[in-house]
C-alpha cells in the first residue's frame, strides 16, 4: 500500500515505520519503498493506536507489554529539547503547587494592637465624600465625639452639628440639654465678657490691684503648663504638693482661665486653654468619669466634680454643641455617683456622704444648670436631705459628716453656699446669720493659724458675694487688700501664692493655693450674684462701652505718682477695719 493510504481496521502496528497508522502485515511494502535506516537525532516516534481502533480482549496483556515497550522507545528516541521542555514544565508545575499550598497554610496573620492618643491618617469612603463634599468644606471639625461616632483629628476644632443625645441613668433620671429662652442661657457666666467684666469689677468693689493680681496669676499658670497640656500638683514650680493628681491640677488651672473669660476661642490664652481642654477631654472615660494619674483614689470624685465644672462652664460660655456630649456624660456620672441613701457624695460612687465632696458636686451641677443642662429635681432633693442631716443650729452651720460632726468654718461656708444654690432666699435668717457669723468670727488673715485657710476663703467669698450688702463689703474689704499683697512679685514664682502657713498648703502645694486665690479675686465677675444676677447684668450692659471705667472707683483717690500696688484710701480703711476686728 502506498505511503499515506489508510490502514485497514484490525491490523496491528509494526515497530520501526513512520506514520500515524500501523502498516498492514499481509501486504509488506516493497524494499524499494522502505525508508532508510534512521540516523541519530532523526528517529521516528511511534504513537499508540487511536482509541477507536478495535483490539481483541484476548490480546490485552500483549498490548500492555507492547505499550510499555513503545513508551520506553518513545522516550529513548525523543529529541533532547523535547525532554528538557517536558521536564522543566513538570518542575514548574510542582513548584507552583508547593508555593500555593505554602501560601494557603500561612494565611493566619498575627496582629498586634496598641492604642495611641493621636490618630494616624484615616481612610475615607469616596462615595461618602461625594455626597457630603459641600458640608465637609464648610463645616469645621468637631471638638469631641461620643464613642460611637467617627473620631476626628482635632477634638478642639470648631463644632459639627451633633444629634440630640441623652444619657440614660437611673430609670427616672435623665440628663439632657434643655431649651432656655433669652438671656437665661449662661446668664451667670456672662459677667466674664471683657466690657461686662470691667463694669462688674467696679460695681462690686474690685481694684486695679485685684485685677493685676489675677493677670499675674494666670501668667504664672500658663508658664507651668506641661507639654502635653496638663498641669501637675508637684511641679515644675517650687513648693509642690505631697501627692499627684494630674486631672485635678489640670481642671483647677483651667477654671482660673475660664473665670477670667479666657476660652479656647478668645482671650489672651487661647492656646493654653485649648491644649488644657484637649488634655482633660482625653482623660474622660466612656462612663463620663474624668480619671487619670492620681496618687490617692479617695480624690477620684473630688477630681470628677472639678473637671465637670470646667466642661460645663466652657459649654455655657461658648455654646458649642459638640461640648454638650462630654458635659452630659460628666453630669450623668455625677448623678449616678450620688449616694441614694445619704443624699451626697464622698470618696466612692454611691457610698456615703460628706459636706466637702458634696459641695464640689453641688457646684458642678449648678454649673450644668448655668450652661442650660437639665438636672432632675430629685437629685437636689437628696442633697437637701443630706444637708439637713449635717446641719447645726437649724442650718446656720454644718458638720463635715451627718449629725453635725467635725464642724469647721470651711464646711460651714460650703454648706451655706449649697443652701443658696438650692433655693434658700437671701433674707433667710439662718443664711444671713450663718454667713455673717463666719465673716466676723473667721476673718481673712495670713497669721498662720487655723483661719489661714484658702479653702475656707474660697467658699466664704462666694457665699458673701451672693449675699451682697454689708456682709459682702465687710469680707471684700479684707479680700481685696490682703490677697493681692501676699502674691509673690519676684523670681520664677512671680504671680503665684506660697502655700506656707496655709492650713492645707503643705499638703496641696503652690498650684492649689494659687488657683483658689485667683478664683477669689475673680469673684467680682466670675459668677453673677444669685439673687440679683439679672439686674446686675442688665445694669452694666445698658452702659455705653465708653462709660465703663476699667479702673475701680476706689483707685480714683490714688495720687498719680503712687505705685500700682499701693493701697488707696478705701483700702487703707479696709485694712484698719480688718485689724480692729
Amino acid at each position: 500500500m502506498p505511503e499515506g493510504d489508510l490502514p485497514f481496521e484490525g491490523e496491528e502496528p509494526q515497530a520501526g515505520y513512520p506514520g500515524s497508522r500501523p502498516m498492514p502485515a499481509a501486504r509488506p511494502a516493497p524494499a524499494s519503498n522502505r525508508p532508510a535506516a534512521p540516523g541519530a537525532g532523526n528517529r521516528p516516534i511511534l504513537l499508540k493506536p487511536r482509541s477507536d481502533d478495535v483490539v481483541d480482549a484476548d490480546d490485552d496483556d500483549d498490548l500492555e507489554d507492547e505499550e510499555d515497550t513503545d513508551l520506553q522507545e518513545v522516550l529513548r528516541n525523543a529529541p533532547a529539547w523535547l525532554v528538557s521542555t517536558v521536564f522543566h514544565m513538570l518542575l514548574l508545575i510542582v513548584l507552583g503547587i508547593l508555593a500555593f499550598s505554602t501560601t494557603r497554610r500561612n494565611t493566619e496573620l498575627q496582629v498586634e494592637v496598641s492604642y495611641v492618643e493621636d490618630l494616624g491618617e484615616q481612610l475615607e469612603d469616596p462615595s461618602v465624600l461625594e455626597s457630603t463634599a459641600t458640608e465637609i468644606e464648610t463645616l469645621p471639625e468637631q471638638m469631641i465625639t461620643p464613642p460611637d461616632l467617627t473620631p476626628v483629628e482635632d477634638p478642639l476644632a470648631a463644632p459639627l452639628e451633633l444629634p440630640d443625645l441623652s444619657l440614660p441613668l437611673q430609670p427616672t433620671v435623665r440628663a439632657t440639654a434643655t431649651k432656655i429662652e433669652g438671656p437665661a442661657i449662661g446668664i451667670a457666666l456672662q459677667g466674664r465678657q471683657v466690657g461686662t467684666r470691667q463694669a462688674l469689677l467696679k460695681k462690686y468693689g474690685g481694684t486695679k490691684g485685684t485685677e493685676k493680681a489675677v493677670e499675674a496669676g494666670l501668667a504664672w499658670l500658663a508658664r507651668q503648663q506641661l507639654d502635653n497640656g496638663t498641669w501637675s500638683l508637684l511641679g515644675p514650680y517650687s513648693d509642690g504638693g505631697n501627692s499627684e493628681n494630674i486631672p485635678a491640677a489640670t481642671a483647677m488651672a483651667l477654671l482660673a482661665f475660664l473665670g477670667h473669660g479666657d476660652t479656647h476661642r478668645e482671650g489672651q490664652y487661647v492656646d493654653v486653654v485649648s491644649k488644657g481642654v484637649k488634655a482633660l477631654l482625653r482623660m474622660q472615660e466612656n462612663s463620663g468619669l474624668f480619671s487619670g494619674k492620681m496618687s490617692q483614689q479617695t480624690q477620684m470624685l473630688y477630681t470628677h466634680a472639678q473637671a465637670t465644672i470646667v466642661i460645663c462652664e466652657l459649654y455655657g460660655m461658648t455654646r458649642e454643641k459638640s461640648l454638650r456630649v462630654p458635659a452630659q456624660k460628666a453630669v450623668a456620672y455625677c448623678i449616678e455617683a450620688q449616694d441614694t441613701t445619704g443624699g451626697g457624695w464622698r470618696y466612692a460612687p454611691r457610698k456615703d456622704s460628706d459636706t466637702s465632696v458634696t459641695g464640689w458636686f453641688v457646684m458642678a451641677l449648678q454649673s450644668a444648670r448655668m450652661a442650660g443642662l437639665e438636672i432632675p429635681p430629685e437629685v437636689f432633693g437628696r442633697v437637701t436631705e443630706y444637708l439637713d442631716s449635717a446641719q447645726i443650729d437649724e442650718g446656720r452651720a454644718y458638720g463635715y459628716l451627718k449629725g453635725g460632726l467635725e464642724s469647721t468654718s470651711a464646711v460651714s461656708a460650703e454648706g451655706l453656699l449649697c443652701r443658696q444654690y438650692l433655693g434658700w432666699p437671701q433674707n433667710d435668717e439662718r443664711l444671713v446669720e450663718g454667713v455673717s457669723s463666719l465673716v466676723k468670727e473667721h476673718p481673712l488673715t495670713y497669721d498662720g493659724g487655723l483661719d489661714q485657710d484658702v479653702y475656707y476663703w474660697y467658699y466664704i467669698t462666694q457665699a458673701a458675694h451672693h449675699m451682697e450688702g454689708s456682709i459682702w463689703k465687710d469680707w471684700n474689704s479684707m479680700l481685696r487688700v490682703h490677697v493681692p499683697k501676699r502674691q509673690d512679685s519676684k523670681g520664677p514664682e512671680a504671680g503665684s501664692w506660697s502655700p506656707a502657713g496655709d492650713r492645707w498648703g503643705d499638703w496641696a502645694g503652690r498650684l492649689y493655693t494659687t488657683c483658689l486665690s485667683i478664683y477669689m479675686l475673680e469673684v467680682y465677675y466670675r459668677h453673677l450674684p444669685i439673687y440679683s444676677g439679672y439686674e446686675a447684668i442688665a445694669g452694666v450692659q445698658q452702659q455705653p462701652a465708653s462709660e465703663i471705667d476699667p479702673a475701680p472707683a476706689e483707685s480714683d483717690d490714688k495720687p498719680d505718682d503712687a505705685p500700682d500696688d499701693a493701697p488707696d484710701a478705701a483700702e487703707d480703711e479696709a485694712v484698719s477695719e480688718a485689724e480692729s476686728s
